[in-house]
């Protein structure tokens, strides 16, 4: 534990290390020695994701943007959860009175049994709280079960806005449409109050301290094009498939010619970190591909997914110890990363990143 909270310590103090140099656009010059340190889903290590308290604590431990995923209820209003299905991070399968509501649907072509946002009023799901989504891998995080309510967009926005203020510096979010197509099918689109939320808070704008990210091309074409979303656009990546009624592969995207046209509508891509440096059939780190030069080549930053210190999450030649669960060398597996030219990256233990940005230049 000793070495835990060490990292603790100084996670806070690199906190302090700038990632938007003075006169610089807030989001999107980050220089190559200042990446930016992204809270995926908040301090998802430390705390049950999507949570006020997760992403607060993300921007006190380092992290310069926040990271809601966002999905909608019934009654039209976003609110943040990793997913529609909500059984896994929320207590609703202890609540009697909403037992009903358990049923099967097909989310972009797969049956998913469970409770959904859709089939809740916002005043309904505010009556739920938030649960560990592993607790078998984050049994730490289980203390805070049944403290949290979901938050919504809008929360997420003006927490974002207070934070700035306490801490002194610009706090970003980095909002994600989750399935948009399956939402919009059932009359309830995210683009439109995400663009209307965005603009309220005065943060539709190029150069604004947001990223607004999906996993569908034609979800942020259709931003950029039919909504006029002028605030920075990320073209989201997975390591096999494509993005759903999607003709082009992922892989496909990120050839030089792909990212290309992505650079027509998007400002940066995030990719599964294997891309960036994929690893050996032993399951050690190889050698870093040509991904972050093509996609810088053509106009683009690069912010891959997802860092996290326990074992199991990491390349086998960073793993300390048999514990899966135990944490390894993430420090240096996000000082490997960084040094590629990355222009940031998510992890879900901010001031391990923060750490590891200062590791990654001190000398520099």
């Amino acid at each position: 534990m000793a070495d835990r909270r060490e990292v603790l310590r100084f996670g806070a103090l690199a906190a302090g290390v700038p990632a938007v140099l003075a006169g610089a656009t807030p989001a999107l010059a980050t220089r190559r020695r200042h990446p930016l340190v992204l809270g995926h889903r908040g301090a998802s290590g430390y705390r049950p994701e999507h949570t006020l308290a997760s992403y607060e604590l993300a921007a006190r431990l380092g992290a310069d943007f926040i990271e809601p995923d966002l999905v909608a209820t019934s009654d039209h209003v976003l609110v943040a959860r990793h997913e529609p299905e909500i059984g896994g991070t929320t207590d609703v399968a202890s609540r009697p009175e909403f037992a009903s509501r358990r049923r099967t649907v097909v989310l972009d072509g797969t049956p998913v049994t469970g409770w959904f946002t859709h089939d809740f009023t916002l005043a309904e799901l505010r009556t739920l709280r938030a649960v560990e989504r592993i607790p078998q891998v984050r049994q730490h995080n289980t203390l805070y079960n049944g403290l949290f309510r979901v938050p919504t967009l809008q929360e997420v926005l003006d927490l974002r806005k207070r934070l700035s203020r306490e801490l002194d510096r610009e706090i970003g979010v980095y909002p994600e449409t989750k399935h948009p197509t399956y939402f919009r099918r059932l009359g309830l689109d995210l683009e439109t109050p995400l663009v209307r939320a965005l603009r309220r808070a005065g943060l539709d704008r190029p150069g604004a301290p947001v990223f607004v990210q999906s996993f569908e091309a034609g979800n942020l074409k259709s931003l950029r094009e039919e909504h006029r979303l002028r605030a920075p656009i990320v073209f989201l990546t997975g390591a096999a498939g494509g993005p759903f009624e999607d003709p082009t592969s992922y892989a496909e995207y990120l050839t030089p010619a792909g990212l290309r046209r992505l650079s027509r509508f998007a400002d940066g891509i995030g990719p599964e970190k294997g891309q960036v440096i994929p690893r050996r059939a032993d399951g050690t780190l190889g050698t870093p591909s040509t991904l972050v030069g093509d996609a810088h080549a053509a106009g683009l930053k690069v912010m891959p997914y997802t860092f996290r210190a326990e074992n199991q999450f990491l390349p086998a030649d960073y793993r300390v110890g048999t514990d899966p669960n135990a944490y390894g060398r993430a420090i240096d597996e996000q000082v490997t990363f960084l040094r590629t030219g990355v222009d940031g990256l998510f992890t879900d233990q901010a001031d391990i990143g923060a750490l590891a940005r200062a590791t990654a230049f001190a000398h520099v």
